[in-house]
């Protein structure tokens, strides 16, 4: 997947998400300090919006039963071996720019 720009930065509020679609992809945008955070926004469990969820440190907790998720690797702290997708998310002139890892 090619590098999409999806939101200005400055929309971006620390300790809170914000929703973009990615090539039809709904993904979790979050910014720590001066970083950007993606991971996918479906929670495995119930399909809970993680963009909605609560931010402590690194971790996002499903607003629908609690799961927690690493917003680094997007792997869930609850259940192991349960995962969300992660981007990569960069900020260049202002604009967030979300892409695929592999």
């Amino acid at each position: 997947m090619p590098r999409v720009k999806v939101l200005d930065a400055a929309e971006l509020v620390s300790g809170k998400g914000a929703l973009v679609t990615v090539n039809g992809q709904d993904v979790a945008l979050f910014r720590r300090d001066d970083e950007v955070l993606a991971i996918g926004n479906d929670c495995p469990h119930q399909g809970g919006s993680l963009c909605a969820g609560w931010v402590e440190g690194d971790i996002v907790i499903c607003p629908v039963h609690g799961w927690e998720f690493d917003m680094r690797s997007g792997a869930c702290m609850t259940v192991p071996g349960e995962n969300v997708p992660r981007y990569a998310a960069t900020v260049e002139d202002g604009a967030i720019y979300v892409e695929e890892t592999e």
